[in-house]
């Protein structure tokens, strides 16, 4: 029975800080859906003595060990090796795992490397997981240790091709195997707009710890709230529907999507359900917004230009932004982003364009425009609104969280929402 399970990440880059890993977020999150109790996240670096503390600690403390990384084709890749060590087992070579590795490898016309055939390689009594997007599949095996017996998830550290297995494979299997009948249901609202202590002071007590849990993330620059309930099948989802409206009812202004969704993901979808275009014109975000837009598949149904005109000329000669303004209010300015967003509208005949400019920092600001004065415009034959902002953080944060000023902008637009309530840190 799956009660308890403990994450273990593995890998020199994550140790020194050169990958953060999301990939425990990711499992942390999917492992409170489905009711288990995540005792501890480990992190351990490419060392064997290190690495063979690490499992037997994992090992002693769970029902159920996830582990990324660790089981690609190099030298340091122990993860494997390390596993058979302690289960005392032979290593054995899974030929249909050749196979699809060389068929990869053909469909790029490229030769397979033969230390490739590394990660065909697996602990006897391992139960080999597809891999359908990479070279490295994954196992199970459960392994007895000091009179305690675990089961071992084995995955890739990359979190693309270890999220469908995860999802696809893992979860059904450690469903199956809870030992219980009751269920769980989820729902998530993701918001925009409010602290995280705002968040929880304004919804609390409106869920009783008996009838739910409810939890927070804080991802910069959003916050997702979550209510899991326990119960069982055929009551759990009613139940989560009730306590979801309860929680709606008092934060809507501040929920702009349900689910595990983005502000860009929620725009895409907008914008082509009202059959709108987007021109973007942006200064001091750079492009990220057309970034965060171009993420989405299937953006070309909608987004036509993203025009990143930095410079004073570049904001005169392609959008047409008046020399007048740009020497009387100056680039960061209500009036001249106003100008740009008309610009980019026009010049690539959208229904609606964004535009910002701004001083991201940590130099530049001047005491009527400190660093974190962003304004923003939009831009559409029935509206033009511009409004400055004074944001606070480093320059990544000042350009991602314009940046989701300017989605939440044209999420309003879409949906005829009055566009100035979107005005956290308003000046």
């Amino acid at each position: 029975m799956i009660q308890k399970a403990v994450i273990l990440s593995t890998g020199d880059e994550i140790t020194t800080g050169k990958v953060i890993d999301t990939n425990a977020n990711y499992l942390s999150d999917k492992l409170a859906e489905i009711g288990v109790d995540l005792v501890a996240v480990l992190t351990v670096g490419d060392v064997p003595d290190r690495l063979e503390w690490a499992w037997r600690t994992a090992i002693d403390l769970s029902d159920v060990v996830i582990s990324t990384g660790g089981i690609g084709p190099t030298a340091d890749d122990l993860t494997t090796e390390t596993i058979a060590r302690l289960a005392g087992v032979k290593l054995w070579r899974d030929e249909a795992t050749v196979d699809h590795m060389k068929r990869m490898f053909a469909t790029i016309a490229r030769p397979m490397p033969e230390n490739n055939l590394k990660q065909a390689m697996f602990p006897e009594g391992a139960e080999v997981i597809l891999n359908p997007l990479g070279t490295a599949p994954g196992f199970r095996m459960p392994m007895t240790l000091n009179g305690h017996t675990s089961n071992l998830i084995v995955l890739p550290g990359v979190p693309r091709e270890m999220k469908p297995m995860m999802e696809n494979s893992v979860i059904p299997w450690i469903n199956s195997h809870r030992g219980t009948n009751k269920v769980y249901a989820v729902r998530i609202f993701q918001t925009f707009g409010m602290s995280e202590s705002a968040l929880d002071e304004a919804v609390m007590g409106l869920i009783k710890p008996e009838e739910a849990k409810v939890s927070f993330r804080a991802s910069f620059p959003q916050i997702s709230l979550r209510i899991r309930v326990e119960g069982q099948p055929g009551e759990v989802e009613r139940r989560a529907d009730e306590l979801a409206k309860r929680v709606l009812d008092k934060i809507s202004q501040f929920v702009y999507a349900q689910g595990e969704t983005t502000m860009e993901d929620v725009v895409g979808e907008l914008f082509v359900k009202k059959n709108l275009t987007l021109a973007i014109a942006e200064s001091c975000t750079g492009g990220l917004i057309g970034h965060r837009i171009t993420n989405v598949p299937g953006c070309s149904r909608y987004f036509k230009s993203d025009l990143v005109t930095y410079s004073n000329e570049a904001k005169a000669n392609v959008l047409g932004v008046s020399e007048a303004t740009l020497k009387t209010h100056g680039a960061v300015s209500e009036e001249c982003v106003a100008e740009m967003a008309v610009g980019a509208r026009k010049r690539v005949g959208a229904s609606v364009a964004v535009a910002t400019s701004g001083v991201a920092g940590p130099d530049g600001g001047t005491p009527d425009k400190p660093v974190g004065t962003v304004c923003i415009a939009l831009s559409s034959d029935d509206q033009s609104v511009t409004r400055r902002y004074q944001l606070r953080g480093t320059r990544d944060w000042v350009k991602l969280l314009a940046s989701q000023v300017a989605l939440d902008w044209l999420r309003r637009y879409a949906l005829g929402l009055p566009i100035g309530d979107s005005a956290l840190f308003l000046r």
